[in-house]
């Protein structure tokens, strides 16, 4: 582990949480467990893969169980998790993860249920900037961002803009300088600018935008029926595309059409369909009908970013996402799981 990436973690004192000295380990889960959803979504946002970010809470756990006795009380126990999750992940980014690729794909890249992202507590519906920060720093396009950025500036940008710390906790958290982290915090919103789509402030995806319903159901009748054409017309020019973690990414309509021609789009029979939602955007999951178990069985999942009427982005990932997105197994021949 480099030293200009490490944080360092409070020591000396005690937790004091019981009132009577050692506290016991069920006290201690439940009360990190508390945490565990909101800690997992700060990994996944730190790793861009859900999978990292689960091993990553436990071992958080594992070592804020093991150091219970440095917690001084000086912070919230919440913070403190917080502290020991981001240099979890420091240490994974320093020994596991290897820069994305110049095209710009992150092949480590997985999507995360909304079903689960439910869990976390409710942004401040009087405060309209802190639900759309809640949804924007959760979509695809910004995890892609967030993973062409240095480490060090990541945790810094992802706790000062996302959760909002103070750049002076920011910095006791990092054990650096407030103008060291105000200076990491510049170099990592340049980043975030040079990686993110143009027109992402202007998104206003969701389930009450009704002409983004319309659009979905279009694109999941039009691919279930294999009509390319009619898929083509929904695609901006320079639309994305990319499956993780296959390497590449395709830009510009042309491009992705005559791809999906190539890979034989055109002539899979037997398609169905469940809409869903992952990462707060849109997503469809396709089944294709299999004779030898008599059932639609999972083929892949698409997510969508949609701008101004039209799909300006696509993720395609693999059937084993299917149970952990709480999708269903298989579809029976009238189309029901």
């Amino acid at each position: 582990m480099r030293a200009d990436t490490r944080i360092e973690e409070p020591g000396g004192g005690g937790l004091g949480m019981s009132g009577s000295g050692e506290v016991g380990e069920p006290e201690f889960s439940g009360l990190a467990e508390r945490h565990r959803r909101e800690l997992h979504v700060h990994c996944y946002r730190m790793l861009g893969s859900f999978e990292d970010a689960e091993d990553t809470v436990q071992e958080t756990f594992l070592r804020a169980w093991r150091r219970r006795e440095t917690f001084e009380g000086r912070s919230t126990f919440r913070s403190w998790l917080y502290r020991i999750a981001t240099n979890a992940c420091l240490d994974l980014l320093a020994k596991r993860r290897p820069a994305p690729a110049t095209g710009g794909e992150v092949p480590w890249l997985e999507p995360y249920p909304d079903r689960l992202l439910d869990e976390l507590p409710a942004a401040d519906a009087d405060e309209p900037e802190s639900v759309a920060v809640a949804r924007e720093t959760i979509e695809l396009a910004y995890l892609v961002a967030v993973q062409h950025l240095a480490p060090r500036p990541r945790a810094v940008l992802i706790l000062r803009d996302v959760l909002g710390w103070q750049a002076k906790d920011v910095a006791e958290l990092l054990g650096d300088s407030v103008n060291s982290v105000n200076s990491a915090l510049q170099r990592a919103r340049a980043g975030m600018r040079e990686h993110l789509p143009a027109e992402r402030q202007d998104w206003t995806g969701g389930e009450e935008d009704a002409g983004t319903r319309d659009l979905v159901r279009r694109f999941t009748e039009a691919s279930v029926a294999t009509d390319v054409d009619r898929l083509a017309a929904m695609l901006r020019d320079d639309v994305r595309f990319s499956m993780p973690p296959t390497p590449g990414l395709l830009v510009g309509r042309d491009a992705v059409v005559n791809d999906w021609v190539e890979d034989g789009f055109e002539r899979l029979e037997g398609l169905r369909a469940v809409q869903t939602a992952v990462n707060r955007q849109p997503a469809v999951a396709f089944y294709l009908w299999r004779e030898q178990e008599s059932a639609f069985l999972p083929l892949t999942i698409d997510v969508l970013r949609i701008t101004g009427g039209v799909i300006t982005e696509l993720f395609t990932f693999g059937a084993d996402r299917f149970p952990r997105l709480g999708l269903p197994e298989s579809l029976s021949a009238d189309g029901t799981d």
